[in-house]
């Protein structure tokens, strides 16, 4: 038996289909193009050829006429002025030859006869016109006039003639190109309907190959699947169609028989994954107990490591103070590397222990202003920025719910951290901005420090990570790891800037209030709404009262924080700036 050929492919079919189509519209589009061009170049010359020359021989005409005039005018009254029009004539002529002469140069049977009136009218002023002129200067009138018989009459009547002829030769020509120009639109519109049945029976013929060699087995492929998905796990699919979807319909089947071969083994494991199950949980529990355990240990331990500690550098500045200058250099020098790791081992346990107490010793969430968490930044950091000669300054900050001891020390922290890293020489100045992103409040802290490369963004936030000696700037290493908590905490997220071009621009999130999302979404939806005519300008634009919407347009207003009796308190005692600076100098 001979085996039976495989059918084309259905990529084989659409590729031949298409690939017929395409020819056909592109000798079709080749046409169309060429016909166009033909049709386009049929247009210049009907508007800028043979339109002109209509309308610059009728002036042609009335110019040689104005000249005729002029010279019977003047061999009448032998006035200058009555002879103008001739010479104005002649000169305005000559402009007119030299400019019909390149667009009449493509027709030369209407160039040779604009050459004939060019002939007759130089033949004319040089035996009828100039002789009048000068008889009637010399002799007067009288002699003026004998020059203009008949004969110069029929002369300057063969120029009329003349003309004549010419302007219906351009008239024919004009009436030739429109002709021209009717047939190449109209082979141009049958090439296009012819085109477009070509698309319309291409998209016929496509789409009853697609029904009859997709549709239809896929539908059959679907109800097959449709039985097995059912649970009939034993039904074999069979497949019909393009032998694309005679393998598809092969591997459907195989992967069945792999359903139906793994569902056992899945019923067999589903006990032993239960019972795996019970056990993670039964270590989540252990984990979570463990982690609380851990905890209290660490606390438990930091309070008492605190007793000895205080007892080790009591007494080694006591030997300091009293034996300073008794003893040799170095065993000064010994005793305050002793009084020195006893206090840095002081602020170790103290920031250990603050590091262990967040979220685990709560007050409950309340709403913060964040203006009068600033406040009292402020106030904590006075005695830094009275040394450094810093200068601290914030825009208008939201009210967000959280725990304001913590927000406080998270603002400090970075406040803090923002002055000790100062360039040498430079004053320092740090401001805190906020916008509204969504429904988060983003909190910048900027400063014009020293700044932080960008391959160290995330290791700052590591605790006890520092990236200077303690010499170069004192510090235990987890001011910045006790903000991440913090921030984590209240369910953001802290990063550093790193395209900021000068300082560091460190960034965190927290939720906002649902009434400043709700309040910044209808300033949006409002702001989309008003017609561009009624929008008030730049300059006129009242200043937003609402800190939610002001967030959302990344406008920072000015610092307004505290209670109403506060803000008018600051209203009424702030200086040109507005209230909006802290500055220390």
């Amino acid at each position: 038996m001979t085996p039976r050929p495989p059918s084309w492919t259905l990529r084989r079919r659409v590729v031949a289909l298409l690939a017929v189509v395409g020819v056909l519209l592109g000798a079709s589009v080749a046409v169309e193009i060429a016909v166009a061009a033909k049709n386009r170049e049929h247009i210049h010359t009907l508007l800028d050829r043979t339109g002109p020359l209509r309308i610059q021989s009728q002036e042609l005409l009335n110019v040689l006429v104005d000249q005729e005039t002029a010279v019977r005018g003047y061999a009448v009254t032998g006035d200058r002025e009555d002879l103008e029009p001739y010479l104005q004539g002649a000169e305005r002529e000559q402009q007119l030859y030299r400019s019909m002469e390149p667009l009449i140069d493509v027709h030369p049977a209407l160039a040779r006869e604009l050459g004939t009136v060019k002939a007759q009218a130089a033949d004319w002023r040089r035996t009828i016109a100039e002789p009048v002129v000068v008889a009637t200067e010399r002799d007067g009138t009288a002699a003026g006039q004998a020059l203009i018989t008949d004969q110069a009459r029929q002369r300057f009547d063969a120029i009329r003639a003349s003309m004549a002829e010419l302007q219906q030769g351009i008239l024919d020509q004009r009436e030739k190109g429109a002709d021209d120009i009717y047939r190449t639109s109209s082979t141009l519109v049958v090439l296009l309907i012819a085109a477009a049945l070509v698309v319309v029976v291409a998209g016929a013929v496509l789409l009853i190959s697609l029904n009859r060699m997709v549709v239809r087995p896929l539908t059959s492929l679907a109800e097959q699947v449709r039985e097995v998905a059912e649970g009939d796990y034993q039904h074999h699919i069979a497949g019909s169609g393009p032998p694309e979807f005679q393998q598809l319909a092969a591997d459907v089947d195989a992967m069945r028989q792999k359903i139906a071969k793994d569902l056992a083994e899945v019923r067999e494991a589903r006990e032993s994954i239960e019972w795996v199950n019970s056990q993670l949980q039964k270590q989540a529990e252990e984990l979570v107990r463990s982690n609380r355990d851990l905890e209290q240990f660490a606390y438990v331990a930091s309070h008492d490591l605190q007793e000895p500690l205080r007892k080790v550098a009591s007494f080694c500045q006591l030997l300091q103070r009293r034996y300073a200058g008794q003893l040799d250099e170095r065993a000064d020098q010994y005793i305050a590397f002793a009084v020195d790791g006893a206090q840095r081992m002081q602020r170790l346990i103290n920031d250990l222990l603050a590091f262990s107490r967040i979220g685990r010793l709560t007050t409950g969430f309340t709403e913060v202003d964040l203006n009068k968490v600033m406040g009292d930044v402020a106030g904590q950091t006075e005695s830094a920025r009275q040394y450094a000669d810093a200068e601290l300054t914030w825009g208008e900050l939201p009210t967000i719910r959280g725990e304001e001891p913590l927000l406080t020390n998270l603002l400090a922290n970075l406040v803090s951290n923002s002055i000790k890293f100062r360039r040498p020489d430079v004053p320092p100045k740090v401001h805190v901005s906020a916008r509204l992103v969504g429904d988060e409040w983003e909190i910048c802290c900027q400063d014009n420090g020293i700044g932080i490369e960008p391959e160290f963004a995330d290791k700052i936030f590591v605790i006890f990570q520092r990236l200077h000696s303690k010499d170069a700037y004192p510090g235990t290493g987890i001011g910045l790891a006790i903000a991440k908590k913090i921030v984590e905490y209240h369910g953001g997220r802290v990063w550093v800037d790193t395209d900021t071009a000068e300082g560091t621009a460190i960034r965190f999130t927290l939720p906002a209030l649902p009434e400043d999302v709700e309040a910044a979404r209808a300033a949006e939806q409002q702001a989309a709404e008003a017609p561009a005519d009624e929008a008030p300008d730049a300059e006129q634009q009242p200043a937003a009262a609402d800190p939610a919407v002001e967030g959302a347009a990344g406008v920072e207003p000015p610092r307004q924080g505290g209670s109403r009796a506060e803000r008018a308190d600051e209203a009424s005692q702030s200086d040109s700036t507005g209230g909006v600076k802290e500055t220390v100098t």
